[in-house]
């Protein structure tokens, strides 16, 4: 009984404890302040991991069509490069996190994670839930087009009209059987 009492009086003190954090306001938010790298881990890996939980029944649809790419390459220049960048093009700065190089995350990630993080968005992050004004085409050619982004340079990113832009046909193949990488 003495036990259960004592965890009891601990589990009190702590809840206590954190609120009194909490409400003293002297953990700083800043963006500026970059975060503590337990507390880094410990949202990366959260972040991670319920990303490929979340997308791991999501059916993809083929990706390789040309029309979807160069939709997705619009989408792109008008809602991601802004943050994102794009080849030859630095991303934004002033955001903890940073937005990834999505050039990186279109050889990590599956087209599935991809999807649900445009689609759903990420809290704390600035990026919005796409999904909330955009169709699920629309998304698919975005996820499309960035994983092209790894074979792209800064001048076949300018030249959306250009006819041998990279599509995904090496890409697709295997690709369900995926792992999850590492969402920067």
């Amino acid at each position: 009984m003495g036990f259960i009492r004592t965890l009891i009086f601990v589990i009190i003190i702590l809840i206590i404890g954190a609120l009194v954090f909490i409400y003293s306001g002297s953990y700083n938010v800043a963006a500026t302040n970059p975060d503590h790298f337990i507390v880094e881990w410990i949202l990366k890996t959260t972040k991670n991991y319920s990303v490929k939980k979340h997308s791991e029944n999501i059916e993809r649809p083929k990706l390789n069509d040309e029309t979807l790419v160069k939709q997705g390459h619009e989408h792109y220049e008008d809602m991601c490069v802004g943050c994102h960048g794009a080849p030859g093009k630095d991303p934004a700065e002033g955001f903890n996190p940073s937005p990834p190089l999505l050039k990186d995350a279109a050889e990590e990630m599956s087209s599935a994670e991809l999807f649900w993080i445009t689609k759903n968005g990420i809290k704390m992050t600035a990026m919005p839930a796409f999904g909330l004004f955009h169709s699920d085409e629309e998304i698919w050619s975005i996820v499309a087009f960035v994983k092209t982004l790894p074979d792209l340079t800064p001048e076949t990113y300018k030249d959306s009209e250009q006819s041998d832009q990279p599509t995904l046909e090496d890409f697709t193949e295997g690709e369900q059987d995926e792992e999850v990488g590492e969402v920067q």
